[in-house]
């Protein structure tokens, strides 16, 4: 486990003087000693921010500061190799090679922050998505689901983003509302003081709402408080368990994967009337085929963020079987959202925030 932090600290220091060097070099100031100076403590005071913010009990401005660090970081990654290769065949022109190191600076600042600025639209304007499925097993009535995951309140998303969500939640006038966890992101205390479960009190549906945890709803205190805190919200938590709604619907919660204690599927379903509808909030979207197995028609999901920033969502369509939208096995329904809020850096390439809608039709 040391060994591992130590060998990942060095290959992400080497990658920041990577950064930083090319930075240094491409402003053209190369040999000025007070700019170096300079230049130098503001590129470590930055790419330290994220590691100081997230030390002891946090620290809301160098929080804040090392998520936009990451984005700006991880643009600079992406485009720096390939500005360099770019400067490579330059170098068999006639071109003035500090003029055009300038130039090329400039257009990756320009191309950073106009991308930081798309990426923010994206994080914090919502999109609807719709899906319309089909339950072999005889219900009341028809349900519209509004599903929503990985709201992650925090330092980044705040007042605004819930009652935002709030707002456009309820002009969809949902029958039920299911919440598949991530609900903060790692520190109850930040999203207690700004009132952020008071503002999701504010959520309306027929049959209420419900939710469970994710691997982000546990970084800091105790289980329990956080579930109690959460439940001030009129959120009901269901934590490895199954709820009967009005004697027709069971709604099943699981623990997040990473709770070495958590019932297996089968376990948590048995004993249930598997002629009725059975709808499940799992975090993390694995185990699609013991949930077919165990009788589950519907499991909610998130986590995946669609990998958030491209090309990351490359990675997540490797590692689950289904890393967004809708995928069918047997009976059995799979939906994962992209999200509503987002970790990290507050912008999404390639992918949006959203909240989903899910049609039910009972045949």
């Amino acid at each position: 486990m040391i060994i591992a932090l130590i060998i990942s600290l060095l290959l992400y220091g080497l990658l920041v003087f990577y950064v930083g060097w090319s930075g240094y070099r491409g402003f053209g100031l190369k040999g000025n000693r007070w700019f170096l100076a300079c230049y130098s403590i503001v590129l470590v005071f930055l790419s330290t921010s994220f590691i100081i913010g997230r030390l002891g009990n946090g620290s809301t401005i160098f929080s804040i500061i090392g998520n936009y660090w990451l984005a700006i970081f991880g643009l600079l990654l992406l485009t720096l190799p390939v500005v360099h290769i770019i400067m490579l065949i330059l170098k068999f022109t006639r071109l003035d090679r500090n003029r055009t190191r300038v130039v090329a600076t400039t257009l990756v600042l320009t191309f950073v922050v106009g991308t930081l600025m798309y990426g923010s639209y994206l994080a914090y304007t919502p999109k609807v998505t719709e899906y319309n499925i089909a339950v072999q097993k005889s219900g009341s009535e028809d349900l519209k689901i509004v599903m929503l995951s990985d709201t992650h309140f925090g330092y980044l998303s705040g007042i605004k983003h819930a009652k935002r969500l709030v707002e456009e939640v309820n002009q969809l006038d949902a029958d039920l509302i299911l919440i598949p966890g991530d609900i903060i992101d790692d520190d109850l205390d930040i999203v207690e003081k700004k009132g952020i479960f008071e503002i999701l009190s504010g959520l309306e549906s027929k049959y209420g709402v419900f939710g469970s945890l994710g691997n982000h709803d546990k970084y800091r205190g105790q289980m329990d408080k956080l579930i109690g805190a959460i439940e001030t919200a009129d959120i009901e938590l269901l934590y490895d368990e199954v709820f009967l709604l009005n004697e027709e619907i069971y709604i099943v919660g699981r623990k997040d994967k990473t709770e070495s204690d958590r019932m297996a599927t089968k376990d948590l379903v048995a004993g249930l009337d598997q002629s009725k509808p059975i709808f499940m909030l799992d975090h993390q979207p694995y185990e699609f085929s013991e949930a077919e197995a165990a009788g589950i028609d519907l499991v909610v999901s998130g986590h995946t963020h669609k990998g958030q920033i491209a090309p990351g969502n490359l990675i997540t369509n490797r590692l689950f079987e289904n890393d967004y939208g809708y995928l069918q096995k047997g009976q059995l329904h799979t939906i994962v959202s992209s999200g509503y809020g987002f970790w990290g850096p507050p912008i999404r390439l390639g992918s949006q925030s959203e909240i989903v809608v899910i049609n039910v039709d009972f045949e």
